[in-house]
């Protein structure tokens, strides 16, 4: 053969790769199609192996077919996705990077013998090359996915006449904020117009990091309290400590010396402490109290849950133990419990406290084994530690304090995240979980399928049931209510309503009669799929809020998503794969795709809520993930347990195990398109949606730090203030974010120097009148950000 008909290097790299990408395509869509899929794959390998076969052959038709190619890739597109961007790059982006490649001169002249460039197959392919990059550069302009509205001038202006009782800017003595757990504070010194010129005031670590070879996860989700001067933290580890308010300087530390070694700890985390002010409910109830009366020691408590099953009362002047509470300043948690409570038991988040009860509830190892203790809530009294009475839901009409000796039922509902109390109308609010193994619901009786799931109102006095709500019936994907709830009063034709307002990981947000329980926003029973293949059964129907947030409609095929047409292809076929039938799709031996997954909608973050302006402020998350229940004969001896969200759970006791696992590509992407986490607005007064846009990038999970905004999953809660504005952190980039109440839009980011998967606070300085806003970065394992120890505090320069 003559020189000038041998096939250049370049074509013959290009037809290889090409040959190899027809080859994967037309495979995965052979196997697609077979799966009743999308034909597309297929005709496009098919179309890409004749490509290759002509590039062989230095044909010129090569370069013509690969522009029809293109084309017909671009005309699906549109009609599969439209002009979504985050849907449309992944289908076209690999193939017009190819069609550039053949384009560019000096690899297309040498598709065939006689150095053309300027011909009509050039043409064909310049025309697709085109037609790709303007669908790109026009779906960057839409925006499919965002509610662009606004709150009015008027509503802004909140109500001015009465509303909330008074608080202080320079407070927030709960967790919540408040005892109404709205995370609102009347701070107004940040606003719109200056939270751009927010700069890093101060910044303190803990020192409480995972140690080298610790088998326990930490995850750092604290929400500080502050109460006067002074700010309390606690850490992973159960250690509480003082700050002050202006310059993060530590006052003073306490480390409980937790029990490390359990076995089973799913967690180190501390969500924050509570505090007590007994002088300020002394002089509520003596009105002729003398003034100017030397403070008693612990006169001011904070309670600290520990991770070994403690609750323990500090003074907040130095941090050591109330001696007058419980045995030294300790209540044992684990007490009634029955074996194996060490490590399995986790007072997680902070108690409730009333002026007289401390109220205490804790998260019971999710998947661990049938037989686990009980998820009982008791009640303390706020200064002996005595047990005054205790919610059982096994027992819920025996609330008299366990007789020593006895424990609680075993293996019930629990109450992992925060209650909430209304003193005035004498309840404490529960939101309830599941009764472990979360999947395999053979062994729960009567009682066990009354709780499960359901926001439960007690008698403060008794502890008995006044009122209760499901919100999932017979529950066999995780779906317990993760939120603390949120008291505020809605106004309505007749006057403002007491309502109580529970978000769930599904999505609805139920907004009740706090007195009554009663729906105040509607709620209807809906089909839902039914059968399993493992010998549960299912319940006929769920309910669903009017105000939700639930995903709207089913994800289907055309959703899958990747970052290039390949993994995309893959994502397909394990969608094709799975059990799917839409929102509560029975988990399955074949694997069944749970949307929303057990990260929920909504978690433990919450919704903040501005009850002057009557709006609720919350951040919407969209993720899915694979449950499939596995014959524990069939479990490989060598496959490591997973740690409670994901991997294969132990469910000692069952026949079934379940393997647990976010719906990712091979590439570690989510398999569905994203946005895959917004901020959002609710007016109160019309429960209509007002704004709603994708929040966060992907700078701290993505090669290189891209900072695309895409939309990405947040863990840490919001907050509002008077200001108009609200702050909130969580998402996979590390940042705390601020925005404009009236429209969502960003205002300004400060960089976290880990992931801030807790909840911000903030509050004016009594001493030098700044507005401060504070936030843990500690990060979160199961979420994946990077571990830190950090609290850090920002405010506005001097000059404003």
């Amino acid at each position: 053969m003559s020189i000038e008909y041998r096939r250049p290097f370049w074509v013959t790299l290009t037809a290889l790769s090409v040959l190899l990408l027809g080859a994967v395509m037309a495979a995965g869509g052979g196997y697609l199609v077979s799966l009743g899929g999308s034909w597309y794959y297929l005709g496009a390998g098919i179309g890409l192996l004749l490509v290759a076969s002509l590039l062989f052959a230095r044909r010129r038709s090569a370069i013509a077919l690969y522009g029809l190619l293109l084309l017909g890739t671009l005309a699906w597109t549109l009609y599969e996705v439209r002009f979504d961007w985050w849907q449309l790059a992944p289908r076209i982006d690999l193939w017009c990077i190819l069609g550039l490649w053949l384009f560019l001169p000096f690899v297309n002249r040498q598709v065939g013998r006689s150095g053309v460039w300027r011909d009509g197959a050039t043409g064909v392919l310049g025309l697709g090359i085109v037609a790709g990059a303007l669908m790109a550069s026009y779906s960057l302009t839409q925006d499919d996915h965002s509610i662009d509205g606004e709150f009015s001038n008027a509503q802004m202006q909140g109500d001015t006449a009465g509303g909330i009782a008074q608080r202080s800017a320079s407070e927030w003595p709960a967790y919540g904020g408040s005892r109404h757990s709205d995370r609102y504070s009347t701070a107004d010194l940040i606003t719109p117009e200056n939270a751009g010129k927010l700069e890093k005031a101060w910044e303190f670590h803990t020192g409480d990091l995972p140690g080298e070879g610790d088998p326990h996860e930490l995850t750092n989700q604290v929400t500080p309290l502050k109460v006067g001067n002074t700010l309390f933290i606690c850490t992973p580890h159960s250690v509480a400590i003082a700050l002050d308010a202006d310059t993060g300087e530590e006052r003073w530390r306490f480390d409980p010396s937790i029990n490390r070694d359990a076995e089973y700890y799913q967690h180190m985390t501390c969500r924050g402490l509570a505090y007590h002010d007994g002088a300020a409910v002394a002089a509520t109830a003596n009105a002729a109290e003398q003034p100017n009366q030397p403070a008693a020691r612990c006169e001011k408590r904070l309670f600290l849950p520990t991770n070994d099953g403690t609750l323990m009362a500090l003074d907040v002047e130095d941090g050591q133990p109330c001696e007058d509470f419980g045995d030294a300043g300790t209540v044992d948690l684990k007490a009634g419990l029955g074996e194996g409570a060490l490590g399995v038991y986790l007072p997680t988040s902070p108690p409730v406290v009333t002026s007289k009860l401390v109220i205490q509830g804790g998260s019971i190892t999710d998947n661990g084994s049938v037989d686990s203790p009980g998820g009982v809530v008791r009640a303390y009294d706020v200064k002996t530690g005595e047990l005054v009475w205790n919610f059982d839901p096994g027992k819920p009409d025996a609330t008299e304090p366990l007789a020593p000796g006895e424990t609680y039922v075993r293996s019930t509902p629990n109450v992992w995240t925060i209650p909430t109390a209304d003193e005035a109308l004498g309840l404490v609010y529960l939101p309830m979980g599941n009764q472990t193994p979360d999947q395999w619901s053979i062994p729960r009786d009567e009682l066990a399928e009354r709780f499960t799931d359901t926001l439960v109102a007690l008698d403060l006095a008794t502890g008995k049931v006044r009122w209760e709500f499901q919100t999932v019936h017979h529950d066999l994907w995780d779906r317990d209510l993760p939120s603390q709830p949120t008291l505020v009063d809605i106004d309505g034709a007749q006057g403002k309503v007491p309502a109580i307002i529970q978000p769930t990981k599904r999505g609805d947000l139920y907004v009740l009669d706090r007195r009554t329980g009663e729906p105040i926003v509607p709620v209807n029973e809906m089909p839902v799929p039914q059968g399993t293949d493992y010998g549960d059964t299912t319940a006929a129907t769920q309910p669903a809020s009017a105000l939700s947030y639930a995903p709207q409609g089913p994800l289907r095929e055309r959703d899958m998503w990747g970052g290039t047409p390949i993994d995309q292809m893959i994502c397909r076929i394990q969608f094709r794969k799975l059990r799917y039938e839409g929102d509560f799709t029975p988990p399955s031996q074949q694997g069944s795709l749970i949307y929303p997954g057990n990260v929920g909608v909504f978690n433990w973050p919450s919704v903040a809520v501005d009850p002057q302006r009557q709006l609720l402020f919350g951040a919407p998350n969209y993720l899915a993930f694979i449950s499939q229940m596995v014959k524990r004969s069939e479990v490989d001896p060598d496959e490591q347990m997973g740690g409670g969200e994901t991997g294969l759970q132990p469910n000692l006791g069952a026949p079934y195990m379940v393997r647990l696992q976010p719906f990712l590509s091979v590439l570690g992407l989510p398999c569905q398109s994203p946005p895959w986490g917004y901020v959002t607005a609710v007016d109160l007064r019309t429960m209509k949606k007002v704004w709603m846009h994708k929040n966060g990038t992907s700078r701290d999970s993505a090669p290189l730090g891209l900072p695309f905004p895409v939309g990405t999953p947040a863990l840490g809660g919001p907050i509002v203030t008077a200001g108009g504005v609200a702050f909130m952190s969580g998402t996979l980039d590390y940042y705390l974010r601020a925005y404009d109440l009236k429209t969502g839009k960003e205002l300004w980011k400060g960089r976290l120097p880990a992931g801030g998967q807790a909840t911000p606070m903030t509050y004016v300085s009594e001493k030098t009148g700044k507005q401060y806003v504070v936030q843990m970065a500690g990060g979160h394992g199961s979420f994946g950000t990077k571990i830190g120890d950090s609290v850090t505090a920002w405010a506005l320069p001097e000059d404003k």
